[in-house]
């Protein structure tokens, strides 16, 4: 198997990485950038279009809300980065929302918050790969009428580059996402000086269309449901934001520092670029609808269902662009491509989070093992695994994904603030210098009012959207919040259970006697090292012990066994219904009823090989056997085991190779520091 398995591993995340190499993995700020920040940074690509979505169901009256929307949307940014810069400099270690919640409200408010933030970084992979399969058929067509095997396939390569580590792929990820930031400037800047210098008139593909409302005519309470649905929509530009908190320990030093001012850099590009495309669709007539086969009407008739409905940012680069120029096709594609790696944010929070968990005992203890490239290889590939479901079920189709959306970071981005509040609070009451009260109190206030208005605007998210599909991400919170709840009992029952106590010490006391028992099919080398083994071991009673199914082979066993003169009894059990594991099983339990203080050892002979495909020929019964007898109290199994002539081939062809892990070898992490090889002096 490990043959079998280990060239293709190679050649798709390349050679393991020494754990004393973790250092080298830590990213500079420009590295950083895209690696933590690519979700809230291509946000801006689909967050625009929903705002106007959710606008079109009052009709094209209600577009002129959309610059008031996006102001909002603006405050709404600048609380919150402003909330975290204070987080990344308070809780340095990488636990982030989780961490703060926990320390300071207690370990089920961080639950709640790692709940809401694993289902999270589930639908940043969905919705970004989605809208950047959908950004990417404006360009080329074929890619949007196969949109969900599209999304499949991106998910997956984005895994893989991932398994590389953090570093590798932040490299990857640093081109697409700067060129996506340098297109979005130039088409604002562009654009602006086309508009407003030269006068000239620009055309959206949709400006000449007219939008039917769902219900024409709102005002009063029903028109505020909208625009605040609206909002919530817009809200999607934040998403991606806690990753920095939880990525400090990625950073190089001073880590604490460099996370602060990556937050206010994503911050300042995201607001400018969010509120330039808005304006700019508002400049060329941009119209979007949640059902544009019925709500576009393009001279006095609907489009139809043939009409593919293009993003918002595809339609302004085209009025400003040109369609089919270079730089159009040139911003297609680095939108697609940052959308695409934008869910690298997700699989470096997911990870992450689920190591901290895994040491917390909230989930399996194998999310925190590193794999060979120093990545949380488990949890990479389980969040591919969620991801990939989900967008097979809604078809990767962003407008629905995305009525699942942000619900769960506003619930950690409030139980976060509010954490972070009672933690100035806990300083403040032991502080007397006067320097460090002020600064404490500024950074208490700006929490507060984050944990206010990022509260607000979760009551808003949860009243417009809960009908839309919510509901569905509050329900994988309570998912994940129940199992990583049965996970830690469980742990924690298990540690219990386990735990050496100077009370009872009938673990370390010495059996009365040991019986040895070997079981034997033929009589050939593996058996007879089996029987010299349990020879050794110097058992009170040892006997071999054969199962007859077939009455010739077992009279064969008994001549040959005292043609060898073995000095060992050989008790032959009959089985009638040609069973071997529920005979061994019954005289096993039967000495155990006889004898309860006795121990019983038993002996299995084993094959060792090198193929994978000659474990499905060997050893069945004896994986059998050995997951039986496990579950009888009193037992020991012991296997022994016998290399065949594939097994050493195997081992030899294994050492030849420069990295060999041997079988069982287990890496775990995270490494704090590299060790420093002592200098040698000549």
């Amino acid at each position: 198997m490990s043959k079998l398995t280990d060239l293709p591993k190679r050649i798709l995340i390349g050679r393991a990485l020494r754990s004393d190499r973790l250092g080298e993995t830590l990213l500079p700020k420009r590295i950083a950038l895209p690696v933590f920040a690519s979700d809230p940074l291509s946000s801006v690509a689909y967050a625009p279009g929903e705002v106007l979505i959710v606008l079109s169901i009052a009709g094209l009256s209600a577009y002129h809300f959309s610059p008031w929307i996006a102001l909002a949307v603006v405050i709404l940014m600048f609380t919150v980065v402003a909330s975290y810069r204070q987080n990344v400099r308070a809780y340095p270690s990488g636990g982030g929302d989780y961490e703060v919640a926990t320390t300071n409200l207690g370990p089920r408010a961080g639950l709640t918050v790692a709940s809401a933030l694993l289902v999270d970084y589930v639908l940043t992979v969905a919705v970004s790969v989605s809208a950047g399969v959908e950004n990417l058929g404006s360009a080329i067509p074929f890619v949007v009428e196969h949109k969900t095997l599209c999304a499949i396939g991106a998910i997956v390569l984005l895994a893989l580059m991932n398994l590389r580590g953090v570093r590798e792929s932040g490299k990857l990820f640093a081109i697409p996402t700067y060129l996506f930031v340098a297109g979005v400037f130039l088409m604002l800047l562009w654009g602006g000086f086309r508009g407003l210098v030269l006068g000239d008139t620009m055309h959206a593909p949709t400006s000449g269309f007219d939008i039917k409302p769902e219900h024409p005519g709102l005002a009063g309470f029903a028109l505020v449901f909208v625009l605040l649905r609206a909002f919530s929509s817009g809200c999607a530009a934040l998403t991606g934001v806690e990753a920095i908190s939880n990525g400090v320990p990625a950073f190089r030093k001073p880590k604490s520092r460099n996370a602060a001012t990556t937050l206010a850099l994503m911050g300042l590009l995201a607001v400018t670029m969010f509120c330039g495309i808005i304006a700019l669709a508002m400049a060329t007539g941009v119209k979007m609808a949640e059902n544009p086969a019925t709500d576009l009407i393009r001279d006095g008739v609907p489009v139809g269902e043939g009409y593919t409905q293009h993003p918002v940012i595809a339609q302004v680069a085209e009025a400003v662009f040109g369609p089919g120029s270079f730089l159009f096709v040139l911003l297609a594609v680095a939108t697609a491509l940052v959308l695409f790696l934008a869910a690298n944010t997700a699989y470096n929070g997911f990870p992450l989070l689920g190591s901290i968990l895994a040491q917390d005992r909230y989930l399996p203890r194998q999310l925190h093992t590193r794999g060979d490239r120093l990545a949380f290889s488990n949890g990479i590939v389980l969040l591919a695994g969620a991801a990939i479901l989900l967008v097979w079920i809604y078809g990767a189709d962003t407008t629905r994904l995305i009525q699942l959306y942000i619900v769960g970071v506003f619930v950690s981005f409030t139980l976060s603030q509010t954490g972070m509040v009672r933690h100035w609070n806990r300083l403040l009451a032991g502080e007397r210098d006067r320097a460090r009260r002020r600064h404490m109190i500024r950074s208490r206030a700006i929490n507060a009012f984050g944990a206010f208005f990022t509260g607000l605007v979760l009551v808003v998210v949860l009243a417009t959207k809960f009908s839309h599909g919510a509901w569905v991400a509050l329900l994988g919170m309570v998912i994940f919040y129940g199992t990583m709840t049965a996970i830690r009992k469980h742990y924690d029952r298990v540690a219990e259970e386990i735990a050496a106590d100077d009370a009872s010490p009938d673990d370390s006391v010495r059996p009365s006697r040991v019986h040895a028992i070997v079981l034997v099919s033929k009589l050939h080398r593996p058996t007879l090292r089996a029987l010299a083994y349990a020879r050794l071991i110097r058992a009170d009673q040892l006997e071999a012990l054969s199962i007859s199914v077939d009455p010739a082979e077992t009279k064969a066993l008994r001549e040959e066994w005292e043609r060898r003169g073995i000095n060992v009894p050989l008790k032959i059990l009959d089985s009638p219904y040609r069973e071997v594991t529920r005979p061994v099983i019954e005289y096993v339990k039967g000495l155990r009823r006889q004898s309860p203080r006795d121990v019983i050892s038993v002996y299995i002979p084993e094959y060792v090989v090198g193929h994978w495909y000659e474990h499905l020929l060997h050893n069945q019964s004896a994986l059998r056997l050995k997951g039986r007898l496990l579950f009888t109290p009193g037992v020991m199994v012991t296997s022994v085991p016998y290399q065949l002539q594939s097994s050493e081939a195997a081992k030899r062809r294994a050492r030849r190779r420069a990295e060999w892990s041997a079988p069982g070898s287990v890496r775990r992490g995270p490494v704090e520091r590299r060790q420093k090889e002592p200098s040698r002096k000549g």
